[in-house]
Parts: structure tokens; C-alpha cells; sequence
């Protein structure tokens, strides 16, 4: 099986060997539990839902069997308009779903500096997108390690080794749901 991750920074690895980014620490947590499954790291930093969608054909190429979008994150930091983040995203996941290629929504939060106002409209934003689209969600890219010192690198925002394994630890039980027949 394979299974593209594609992101932004958090998922090229930023900061970390290859060795301990996070598409790599997922595929082994997967092949660990019994999948024969390969995690493709398709993740730039830097990375907006814009950027994404511009990038979408070239970076994700053929048939995967999963295709995990983990996107958002800097359009948050950014300030981007939340309206703007979601169109980019449905063309991102019907783009991929009208290739039968399934898809896994991975939601993000915004940064508390952005305030109140803008936290009510973005944090919403993941969960309606897969459930309009009809596509799986994982609540939470950063979940157990948001705001966790130790578990990030000291620009406080992109995990270190032990934040990268274990946000692939919770994230491999759904993503292996996913895989089994």
C-alpha cells in the first residue's frame, strides 16, 4: 500500500533528520502494526492550502491508496481569511476524490495570537470541510504536542524527534482503520 502525506513544514520534517519526520515515523509505526504500507513525504515547507492546490498534481502522482492532507497550518499563522483556506482545501480533496483516491483530512488550530474572533471561524473550518467532502478527519496534526516545550523544536511551533513519533503513534490507529479492508 502506499500513502502520500501531504503538508507543510510539520510534515516535510522541519528541523529534523529524514529519519525523524513524520511521514517516515508513521510508515514505520504502520508496517510495526502489520500493514505493508509505504508513507510517501510529499511536504514543504512553508506551505499554504494555496500553495498546496498549485502543487497538487505533480506532488501526488498516480493511484495511492490514501492520501493524507495535512495542510492549514500556515494559512492560520498567516491570518489567512478561513473562507479562502476552505475553498483551497475542497478543490484539494475533490480533485482527489474524483481519482478515487481516498482522503484524510488532518485539522489544525489556530494560533491564539490571532484572537478569539478568527479562532471561532478557522477552528471549526477542518471538521466541516471532511464532513461536507465526505472524506475521514483526524481531529488534530499537533494533538499531545501543541504547547508541549519538550515535545517541540524551540521555535515553539514544529515538533522535535519525540513530538514527530508521537503524533505518528496517534495518528497510525486511524490511519490504519483506513488502510484494512
Amino acid at each position: 500500500m502506499r500513502v502520500v502525506m501531504f503538508g507543510d513544514s510539520i510534515t516535510a520534517g522541519y528541523g529534523l533528520p529524514p529519519s525523524a519526520a513524520l511521514p517516515r515515523l508513521l510508515g514505520e509505526k504502520l508496517q510495526a502494526d502489520g500493514l505493508d504500507v509505504v508513507v510517501e513525504n510529499a511536504g514543504v515547507s512553508g506551505d499554504t492550502t494555496a500553495g498546496g492546490l498549485s502543487r497538487l498534481d505533480w506532488a501526488v502522482q498516480g493511484q495511492p491508496d490514501l492520501v493524507i492532507v495535512a495542510l492549514g497550518g500556515n494559512d492560520g499563522l498567516r491570518g489567512i481569511d478561513p473562507a479562502e483556506t476552505r475553498r483551497n482545501m475542497m478543490a484539494i480533496i475533490e480533485s482527489l476524490t474524483s481519482k478515487d483516491i481516498p482522503v484524510l483530512v488532518a485539522g489544525m488550530l489556530a494560533p491564539p495570537n490571532l484572537g478569539k474572533e478568527y479562532a471561532e471561524k478557522f477552528n471549526p473550518l477542518f471538521a466541516e470541510i471532511a464532513a461536507d467532502a465526505e472524506v475521514a478527519f483526524y481531529p488534530f496534526l499537533l494533538d499531545g504536542v501543541a504547547a508541549e516545550p519538550s515535545l517541540n523544536q524551540s521555535d515553539g511551533i514544529h515538533p522535535n524527534a519525540e513530538g514527530a513519533a508521537i503524533i505518528a503513534a496517534r495518528m497510525s490507529g486511524p490511519v490504519a482503520e483506513l488502510l484494512r479492508p
